[in-house]
């Protein structure tokens, strides 16, 4: 699973842009506010059908234009294939498979299997628990396809509950409705949480155990209500009809999967609340590249990886056991500059310099 090209056509601060890429490393080089991140955003946005860095497409049409176009070819296996992303203005977004209009993004999504990597990442231990949720949700998409519709009934189910809720004559029958479809997707979500938070705990555990010298043992916990005695669907519902009166109260949903979190600890302690900076950052990292480890175990396929100015976050030891790990992977790499000790653990591949937009230098 490679891409070999991208054309970017009103993107950012692209005007017109087609380049070819390595099928093993690609660093872009160059100051920051050049176009480096915008992109790997493109690269990400043709794999996911969204952004890493904003919810507004908008933004990513280039000033002044209508609409951008962002184009690549990629291999998936034996068979090359090009994705198109056309985003308009007016909010509209046509993709295309090979020149064929895709009806729903889980049609794209198990097409090409992508991890970025940024700084923002390396807080996911110490951040609040919405970093927490969106790290496992993005991941499970890519995975389980199904998991995409599941989250969107749940999150639509939710709106409408919670604006029922707000009404000053409140619809209890209504409710009853929305009560219904919070529990038959919110239940599957959480099966599915829990089924991918196993398998990450268990591999990260391995891999914290081998960045720490051995020296801690990382635990992951899914923090969920939905949980023990009796099936998912029981225990929301329950909970559901046991909390009316007080999401009446306040005017909304107080409990479920949009409240769920991560336990991360080092043998025992709390990272969240305890562990230092670099306790934090090893076991964000373990995290992170459990999901390659799932994603080749459930696809056959080495993901893809961006790394986002990331190797500036880490120590030396932590970059060169990052390089190591993915270095049969291909991988795209942002910095404003390659320190010698880094460049040397580097597999071959390409280098581009970017400015203002443009690519000037490929070494």
């Amino acid at each position: 699973m490679v891409i070999r090209e991208i054309e970017l056509q009103d993107f950012r601060n692209y005007k017109n842009l087609r380049v070819s890429f390595s099928d093993g490393i690609n660093i872009f080089l160059g100051e920051n506010a050049q176009g480096k991140t915008n992109l790997l955003e493109g690269i990400y946005l043709n794999a996911m059908a969204k952004s890493f860095k904003t919810i507004r497409e908008k933004e990513m049409i280039r000033f002044g234009e209508d609409y951008s176009r962002i184009i690549t070819r990629a291999c998936y296996g034996d068979d090359e294939h090009t994705v198109e992303i056309i985003i308009s203005r007016e909010g509209a977004k046509a993709i295309t498979i090979d020149g064929v209009k895709i009806r729903k993004t889980s049609e794209l999504l198990d097409k090409l299997h992508i991890i970025v990597f940024s700084p923002e990442d390396l807080k996911i231990v110490k951040d609040e628990p919405t970093k927490r949720r969106n790290f496992i949700d993005r991941e499970i998409c890519q995975i389980r396809p199904r998991y995409v519709s599941d989250m969107n009934h749940y999150r639509r189910a939710l709106k409408q509950r919670n604006a029922c809720l707000k009404e000053e004559n409140k619809d209890e029958h209504v409710l009853d409705i929305w009560d219904r479809e919070l529990v038959q997707y919110g239940s599957r979500v959480v099966r599915m949480r829990k089924e991918f938070i196993q398998k990450i705990g268990i591999i990260s555990q391995d891999i914290h155990h081998r960045i720490s010298g051995g020296r801690e043992n990382l635990e992951i916990q899914y923090e969920t209500e939905i949980s023990g005695g009796g099936s998912e669907e029981e225990i929301f519902y329950d909970m559901l009809k046991r909390e009316r009166e007080k999401d009446m109260h306040y005017g909304s949903t107080g409990r479920g999967p949009h409240r769920d979190d991560l336990k991360i600890c080092a043998d025992g302690t709390n990272l969240r609340c305890f562990g230092s900076q670099g306790q934090q950052r090893t076991a964000a990292l373990s995290l992170k590249l459990s999901e390659i480890r799932i994603i080749e175990e459930e696809t056959g396929e080495k993901p893809i990886l961006l790394l986002d100015d990331v190797l500036s976050e880490l120590d030396n030891e932590r970059q060169k056991y990052l390089i190591n790990s993915l270095e049969e992977n291909q991988m795209f790499i942002t910095t404003t500059d390659l320190i010698g000790s880094v460049a040397r653990s580097l597999p071959k591949g390409k280098i581009f310099t970017i400015k203002n937009g443009e690519i000037d230098i490929e070494i």
